[in-house]
């Protein structure tokens, strides 16, 4: 396997956090977004979206970050990560939406601002981060995990961006059932820090 990846996406850390958690196997291929590498045809015909990460298997390329969540835990068969039963299932995609909706337009936009100098409204979208973790950490007042009783790749999913929210000048020191389920994360087996970067309020602490 092959996975595309930028060291500063966060949906690519998610990817690339997961293939580790899994054991799997695979080639990290880092793309020069800079450059503009990710515009390019041969990357296109992978991702036409010219986003990353795209995960290649064989004659199998998966773009989203969510959706490679998905294949690397179906095609390794672990129900651990991915629950086959009805509630179980719709419960992580629940959360995968909220990491694609919520999260993607909260602590992840309000990190675009400061490390890629997003055209976003900082009030708003740090507004937004607060809005959602104020969910997260009431939803994880009783529970370890966001659904059952172990990791899931729901908690995958929302690990990267809500991890490096205070670079996006989202402080997280409020939210102790999220920062509980933070290092809890960061525990397990194979797992691989996303990189920090100096902005925000990160700078700050640095």
């Amino acid at each position: 396997m092959k996975l595309y990846h930028h060291p500063l996406s966060g949906h690519a850390h998610r990817a690339v956090l997961f293939a580790s958690l899994l054991g799997v196997p695979h080639e990290l291929v880092e793309v020069d977004l800079k450059a503009g590498a990710h515009k390019q045809p041969d990357f296109l015909k992978l991702n036409p979206f010219g986003q990353v990460p795209v995960l290649e298997d064989g004659d199998v390329a998966i773009a989203d970050s969510n959706a490679i969540l998905v294949y690397l835990a179906k095609k390794a068969g672990r129900t651990d990560w991915l629950p086959e039963d009805a509630r179980g299932a719709a419960q992580v995609q629940r959360w995968l939406s909220v990491a694609a909706g919520e999260i993607a337009y909260g602590p992840a936009a309000a990190r675009l601002i400061t490390v890629f100098g997003a055209d976003f409204r900082p009030e708003e979208v740090i507004s937004r981060a607060h809005t959602i973790l104020a969910r997260l950490d009431a939803h994880l007042a009783d529970r370890d995990w966001l659904v059952g009783k172990g990791p899931t790749i729901a908690d995958v999913a929302i690990y990267s961006y809500v991890a490096r929210a205070p670079e996006g000048n989202v402080d997280l020191s409020d939210y102790g059932q999220v920062n509980a389920l933070l290092r809890r994360i960061e525990a397990l087996p194979g797992f691989v820090p996303f990189v920090q970067t100096p902005a925000g309020l990160s700078a700050v602490t640095a």
